[in-house]
């Protein structure tokens, strides 16, 4: 049973990456898109749209940290995410080349590429990265949850024995 909890936590990882990376990317670049517009419309659907979504990654990422799943789950995207920043930090050429920028690839993904750069240079990846580790480092969440079942047929007190 430990091992499909943890299954599930690496499946939960990939889509947690993924969020962070592609609704997260995509979010910033929209809203940095429509704050360029001088002066700002108020009804600006776009800005409320990234926000949106930045929001619902917020959300994500914050029940992957609190919840009590496998550590893989947050194992995943922070390796990914701090991963990343390293090779940034010794090659940045490199890391900016991961980035997909050609033509031929749709616009969102160019939208959540030009993001996730930004998210890159500016040092968020690495600040997730750190957040989602923590949660890596604690042993409770590596150890199955105890059932309260398993703690009635164990008797703690003896009857008639001595006082």
């Amino acid at each position: 049973m430990r091992t499909l909890r943890h299954l599930a936590g690496l499946l939960i990882g990939v889509v947690v990456t993924a969020a962070v990376l592609g609704g997260g990317g995509w979010a910033v670049q929209q809203a940095l898109a429509s704050a360029a517009i001088t002066p700002p419309p108020p009804d600006n659907q776009k800005m409320w749209i990234a926000l949106g979504a930045m929001a619902a990654v917020g959300l994500v990422v914050g029940l992957v940290v609190a919840g009590r799943i496998s550590p893989l789950a947050t194992f995943v995207p922070s390796m990914v995410l701090l991963a990343w920043t390293v090779v940034y930090a010794l090659d940045t050429g490199r890391a900016l080349s991961l980035i997909p920028d050609q033509a031929s690839v749709h616009q969102v993904v160019l939208d959540a590429g030009a993001g996730d750069r930004t998210l890159l240079t500016t040092g968020v990846l690495a600040l997730l990265g750190v957040v989602l580790f923590i949660p890596v480092l604690m042993p409770s969440r590596w150890s199955r949850p105890h059932d309260d079942l398993d703690d009635d047929d164990y008797e703690t007190t003896r009857e008639g024995g001595y006082y």
